[in-house]
């Protein structure tokens, strides 16, 4: 009866570390294809759109996305 206590206990264990390192690996490789949008990457965009932005600009866009996020 005992070993089946153990034993259960190893297996979850074992499952939660698993599951850890995987989804761990998933993410960083989501993180590396999809990297997140930092002030240069705006700049850049609003520049591609016909834009000439200023810092204060992109500084109030960063603000309202992070806010965005942030829900």
């Amino acid at each position: 009866m005992i070993w089946h206590i153990i034993g259960y206990t190893v297996a979850v264990l074992a499952g939660i570390a698993i599951g850890f390192f995987i989804a761990r690996k998933t993410m960083m490789s989501y993180l590396k294809k999809n990297p997140p949008i930092n002030e240069q990457m705006l700049r850049v965009m609003m520049q591609q759109m016909g834009q000439n932005p200023s810092q204060k600009k992109i500084t109030q866009m960063m603000k309202a996305m992070q806010k965005q996020q942030g829900k």
